[in-house]
């Protein structure tokens, strides 16, 4: 499938999708949401997802030249976009059934932000940041930030980072616990690979059910918690790869998942 705002491409078990608009940084428009969406939709037999953006930054945020059309607001424009493409786009990616990296190069603001942790693992380039931009330019908050941030980082950070709207550089993400890991900027490909392919080697049944159990976790109730490992852990017990696990403990050997 050819998109017009991103590169797609799913091989070896390794889905990306690549945001690819130069002309603005990446910005996320309705469009490009729709892509990421349809794209979503599309995974196949991937067992990971890598979200990357081309060229100098991985995301500069909303499509700020975006017009209202005639006889509607501003505002009722951004509310359409939002509830129409960004939040149903963000809703595929968090009930994936497989890991997500984030490979965030330059700029991840405004919504490019909260994208890129809405992924199971960031890695940044030394030179990447994040950027809530959103009270710079007379807005509120879109794309997740508001549930992910007090999250990753508690209240405090939270507010700092998101009213404040100042510059975050990777090295502090990564000290505050929003990102996995920095690495130098001319290895984050290398870095991404390596990552996608270790997970697509992996249990994917058992990802996913770790996945879903931590959405629950962080949200939810300790008994909720509870129930829902219990209900997982019958679920991975009698996979394919928790029998391939158990043989090769006994062989001796490294065992060889499948994803089942």
């Amino acid at each position: 499938m050819i998109y017009e705002n991103i590169l797609f491409d799913v091989s070896e078990g390794i889905a990306t999708i690549t945001m690819n608009r130069n002309d603005t940084r990446n910005a996320l428009s309705w469009a490009m949401a729709n892509d990421i969406s349809d794209a979503l939709d599309r995974l196949g037999a991937a067992r990971v997802l890598v979200i990357a953006g081309a060229g100098k930054g991985f995301c500069s945020g909303g499509d700020m030249s975006s017009s209202a059309p005639e006889g509607l607001g501003f505002g009722e424009m951004l509310y359409n976009g939002i509830t129409t493409a960004v939040n149903p786009m963000l809703m595929k990616l968090h009930d994936l059934d497989i890991p997500v990296i984030a490979a965030v190069n330059g700029a991840a603001a405004g919504a490019g932000a909260p994208l890129a942790l809405s992924a199971d693992f960031v890695i940044a380039g030394s030179s990447a940041f994040f950027y809530f931009a959103f009270p710079n330019v007379g807005l509120a908050l879109d794309a997740g930030a508001s549930w992910l941030m007090p999250r990753l980082v508690g209240l405090a950070r939270a507010s700092e980072a998101l009213m404040l709207a100042e510059r975050i550089p990777a090295a502090k993400a990564a000290e505050w616990g929003m990102i996995h890991k920095v690495v130098a900027d001319d290895a984050l490909a290398a870095e991404t690979r390596a990552l996608a392919q270790r997970l697509a080697a992996g249990p994917t049944q058992s990802f996913a059910l770790i996945r879903h159990a931590l959405h629950t976790g962080s949200t939810g109730t300790y008994p909720a918690a509870l129930a829902t490992e219990a209900k997982a852990q019958a679920i991975a017990g009698n996979s394919r790869d928790c029998a391939e696990a158990v043989s090769a403990f006994l062989e001796k050997r490294a065992p060889q998942f499948i994803g089942t």
